[in-house]
């Protein structure tokens, strides 16, 4: 009796011993399964924003930019280029994830889900299942120049013709240089009107107008058809401190006075800085079924588009 029991004992130990190589064998396995995800989600880039509680992950920060600074009506081949324009222009400013942005024109605006909602409101769903589709087909894609993050500017609207960097700040970049850009004039947004009384006109200058200087105005125009600087007798202005001042949309503008009614007139030409890819351009050239690809590549001058590798930042 004693010696089947020690043969069963026996026998167990050895069914044990057999098994555990495979139980080591199948947890290495299963381990192996699971790390590329865990990996993942440690090099997932999350963005900062002003005004926000939460940092937000890259993809859904980049659904609230282009749901805030593009048409959610645009052709689709327009969005996908402003999601990668975007997403490059974040990574850029926020140096991966590294600083925070603000959610403003001078840097990208952003809607969170809230705001989107009040925003479109029975229009929700569809309007975000489009958005959110533009990002998804260029998830993690950016603008390279010389393996590096472009500063991707874009705008609403040009005078026909885009802004250079040179035009813009004096610093030359070789894939910010200004192209055509027709198709703008069709934006509603191309040509404007303002006026002042000459009352109103005088409370925003440092000096006081007669109605004689409007005759002694001298502007000179960069190559985009832009002001590059007014000079009325030995007071000299930049194109971008006139606009500042007077908040107009685009720096191609003319001043006229009209001694019958009174007023000063402003007509501008462009909505925006100019730099970079023209929204409204971008749209037209989708409509004409150009891809995001080849609308990025006009606005941007020898680039490269890449999905980065969020690991190695």
């Amino acid at each position: 009796m004693k010696k089947w029991i020690m043969s069963i004992a026996v026998i167990c130990l050895i069914g044990t011993l057999y098994m555990l190589p495979l139980a080591f064998s199948e947890r290495r396995t299963e381990d192996n399964i699971k790390a590329p995800q865990s990996t993942e989600k440690a090099c997932e880039i999350f963005i900062e924003v002003e005004g926000q509680q939460e940092r937000i992950p890259l993809e859904t920060y980049i659904v609230g930019v282009v749901a805030a600074e593009m048409p959610v009506s645009f052709h689709k081949e327009a969005l996908k280029a402003q999601a990668i324009a975007a997403r490059t222009y974040a990574l850029k400013t926020t140096n991966y994830g590294k600083n925070a942005i603000a959610p403003t024109v001078a840097r990208q605006v952003f809607y969170n889900k809230e705001q989107r909602k009040a925003n479109w409101t029975s229009n929700f769903p569809g309007n975000e299942k489009k958005i959110v589709e533009a990002i998804t087909e260029t998830q993690g894609q950016v603008l390279l120049y010389d393996n590096e993050l472009i500063t991707a500017m874009f705008h609403s609207t040009s005078n026909g013709k885009t802004e250079s960097a040179y035009g813009y700040s004096g610093n030359d970049l070789p894939y910010l240089q200004s192209v055509a850009s027709i198709s703008d004039q069709t934006s509603p947004k191309f040509a404007t009107i303002e006026e002042w009384t000459l009352a109103e006109w005088n409370a925003l200058w440092s000096i006081k107008w007669q109605a004689a200087d409007f005759n002694r105005i001298q502007v000179f125009l960069n190559d985009s058809g832009r002001v590059e600087r007014l000079q009325m007798g030995n007071n000299v202005w930049s194109g971008r401190e006139v606009r500042t001042l007077l908040q107009l949309p685009s720096t191609d503008f003319k001043i006229t006075y009209s001694r019958d009614t009174g007023k000063v007139q402003v007509a501008t030409k462009g909505y925006g800085h100019g730099v970079g890819m023209s929204q409204y351009g971008a749209n037209a050239m989708a409509t004409e079924g150009k891809t995001a690809s080849e609308i990025l590549h006009y606005y941007y001058q020898q680039v490269e588009i890449k999905k980065i590798d969020a690991c190695l930042k």
